[in-house]
């Protein structure tokens, strides 16, 4: 007879949780590492009672606002290679809902986490009850069904016994290379508390193991063949080479071929930036001689990359006579974009495969390809070196001096965060990434407000590690609450926050489109109706001490640099804050070198609107679609 004990459903789900471990090249770690949670009637009694009863084997982490709790979790997920996540639990109504951005970002940028979201009650015995969505057609839709699109996996929990397959399932995609993200269980508020007989067998421990799995052989054979054919052949390394622990299969492969690499804003670091075979960003946001290399490209290698159009410049990019793409992606859904030749496998395995292979045929690419790249690379990081100089130390930097400031201090134990704004340009282009997982961008949703609180799931996963938060103006704003979080767990994480009084990024396109930075700037309404007086008198030191935070304020650049190093040192959370050029003024890094597809008003009478249609309609006439 098969033993049971019996537990809420709550109390069930956390017991669970505590015991799914995940696995990989040997290594054991648990899969849900801790649960940050916001209470309210939804789920007060039910998870948070369970977490109470069970708070030796399950970490408890208090947040002040569900979007964020979600990141943090993101941000951790992410530190820890995908291999271990944390829950979030929430009440229903709009505490549920502000979740939907959080797990919209996890899903996109392929990183596991768990949500909890309390929901209505599934017996009805008041209706509606407080925070209930009311939909006449339908008696079983909640706020809870807006995170059916942008979860992986969503079930609602209407019966004790509907939790065990549901949970198994969750972990199994939790742990899924190619379809983890955001996976979602609604737990209707008096479900949570209801008790139920539990299989013993359900609280086992549980290892997920974590696979890699190899190429075929047909596709590695046509693979092979493609790359020895190539002369000018490049790799985009994406994410997806961070998520395999593949960094080093790939600078051999690079080293074995001398083939170059460019990144996109989730692969970079992939290689050091003074590898040689490192070339930098590509795409939009890239070095000139990632972009050059990318026009003249007769073979493509994309490995753990989706293709996202600043990558591709909104198909403008790859242009080179009978351009080839090889594909090599665990996902095949990715492997197959721009009619590449899929090579599905997990990525370190499959380089691992490919540089075998092409070693045995001694393949490497012309001496010419590698003078050519070499040099260009050279002029390029002159180019840095002078966007970083600041000849005058005694003014106020421009925000590629406040990065070259940064760079002067940091190592390789550094973590620098960033996601929104005109920083991820210019970190693309300019930032010297120094070991693997240096460079934390998250562009796949480009979030305002994933910063901070992903900062503190990063130092959670590597408390040893310097972890910065790269933050301006308009993203703080957006959500500076979880600084709270840092002072009250005693997280030291560091907040570079940079004022430049508006949306920098924003207000350089507004202007490229033809809108004229149109409610770009922070500043006083003018007489003529527009936002174009002078900057807000906003003192965002003063609030982010007003939260807890140790403020430390640079404004010169001499003032940076003693502030940055005393910062790096602190073992408290502390912010540098500086203010920099204002918004409606260039940030200073070189231009764009590829195009970015931002539609451009058709008809309109402004003159700077029919130029910038004139020079759009430019740019579309270059785009080709690869078939």
């Amino acid at each position: 007879m098969t033993s049971t004990t019996r537990l809420t459903v709550a109390q069930a789900l956390v017991r669970f949780l505590s015991a799914q471990y995940t696995e990989r090249d040997g290594v054991r770690q648990r899969l849900i590492g801790a649960t940050w949670g916001i209470f309210g009637h939804g789920n007060v009694a039910g998870i948070g009672q369970a977490l109470i009863e069970y708070g030796d084997v399950m970490p408890y982490h208090q947040g002040r606002n569900e979007q964020s709790m979600v990141h943090a979790a993101v941000g951790y997920a992410r530190q820890s290679n995908r291999l271990s996540t944390h829950a979030v639990t929430t009440s229903i109504g709009p505490g549920a809902t502000n979740l939907v951005t959080g797990a919209a970002l996890a899903t996109i940028n392929h990183l596991p986490v768990l949500l909890l979201p309390g929901d209505i009650f599934a017996t009805r015995p008041a209706d509606p009850v407080l925070q209930q969505l009311e939909v006449p057609y339908a008696g079983d839709v909640s706020v809870n069904d807006c995170l059916r699109p942008v979860s992986k996996y969503f079930d609602r929990i209407t019966r004790p016994e509907a939790l065990i397959p549901s949970a198994l399932n969750a972990m199994r995609v939790l742990t899924d290379p190619v379809e983890t993200g955001a996976v979602t269980l609604a737990l209707p508020q008096d479900v949570q508390a209801e008790a139920y007989d539990w299989p013993d067998d359900f609280f086992a421990e549980r290892t997920w193991v974590v696979r890699r799995p190899g190429a075929d052989p047909t596709e590695l054979a046509e693979a092979v063949r493609a790359v020895r054919s190539a002369r000018r052949p490049l790799v985009i390394a994406g994410g997806g080479v961070h998520h395999s622990r593949a960094e080093e299969a790939l600078a051999e492969f690079a080293e074995v071929t001398r083939i170059p690499v460019a990144s996109t804003q989730a692969g970079k670091g992939c290689l050091r930036f003074d590898h040689p075979q490192d070339v930098g960003g590509v795409g939009h946001t890239g070095t000139a001689t990632a972009d050059e290399l990318a026009r003249t490209a007769d073979l493509v290698i994309g490995v753990g990359t989706r293709y996202t159009d600043f990558t591709t410049a909104s198909g403008t990019l790859f242009t080179g006579e009978g351009v080839r793409f090889l594909n090599l992606n665990i996902a095949p859904f990715d492997g197959h974009k721009l009619a590449g030749m899929p090579l599905i496998a997990d990525a370190r395995t499959g380089l691992e495969e490919l540089t075998e292979r092409l070693e045995m045929h001694d393949h490497r690419v012309a001496d010419s390809y590698v003078t050519e790249y070499t040099e260009d690379k050279d002029r390029w990081e002159h180019r840095v070196d002078a966007c970083y100089e600041a000849d005058e130390p005694d003014v106020r930097p421009t925000q590629p001096q406040v990065l070259g400031a940064l760079d002067a201090i940091v190592d390789e134990s550094d973590v620098i965060i960033n996601a929104a704004g005109s920083l991820p340009g210019d970190l693309h282009k300019l930032w010297r990434a120094r070991s693997r997982d240096q460079y934390h961008l998250e562009y796949g949703y480009s979030c305002m407000g994933y910063e901070i609180p992903a900062a503190i799931g990063v130092k959670l996963a590597a408390p040893d590690r310097p972890v910065w938060a790269l933050v301006g103006d308009g993203t703080y704003l957006m959500m500076p609450t979880e600084i709270v979080t840092a002072v009250q767990e005693g997280v030291a994480i560091k907040v570079l926050l940079v004022q430049n009084h508006g949306y920098a990024s924003i207000g350089g396109l507004s202007e490229e489109t033809g809108a004229e930075r149109f409610g770009t700037a922070y500043r006083f309404r003018a007489a003529d109706g527009t936002f174009s007086g002078a900057p807000l008198p906003v003192d965002l030191a003063a609030n982010a001490a007003s939260l807890g935070m140790r403020v430390l304020r640079a404004k010169t650049v001499r003032d940076l640099r003693e502030a940055l190093a005393e910062a790096r040192a602190a073992d408290t959370p502390t912010c540098v804050y500086v203010e920099t050029e204002t918004a409606d003024t260039v940030s200073g890094p070189p231009p764009a070198h590829a195009w970015w597809d931002v539609p451009v008003a058709e008809t309109a009478t402004r003159p700077s609107a029919v130029k910038a249609r004139e020079l759009y309609e430019r740019h579309v006439s270059t785009r080709r679609r690869h078939l």
